[in-house]
């Protein structure tokens, strides 16, 4: 049996309401590097509640990485099998 481990940072930053978070794929040395992004604004009418703007900018960040993700390892079977291979959700 073999055990990989992979871990996802997160970097999360807010500035005048505008919350940006960066979820950077670590895997192994050498192998494909990802980043998703994700962005939350505060609305006019929005109570400032912090937690939800990095909840909502995570969020984001992390579906961008498994779309990201997705279309590598679709890339990487069509390569494999020399067949065009479409990955969805």
């Amino acid at each position: 049996m073999h055990t990989k481990t992979w871990t996802v940072p997160i970097t999360i930053t807010e500035e005048d309401g505008v919350t940006h978070a960066i979820a950077h794929l670590h895997t192994e040395p050498g192998a494909t590097r990802l980043a998703g992004r994700g962005v939350a604004r505060l609305g006019r009418k929005d109570s400032d509640i912090p937690e939800i703007g990095d909840e909502l900018a995570v969020s984001r960040a992390l579906a961008d990485l498994a779309r990201q993700l997705l279309g590598t390892t679709s890339d990487d079977i069509s390569d494999a099998t020399h067949e065009d291979v479409f990955l969805d959700h």
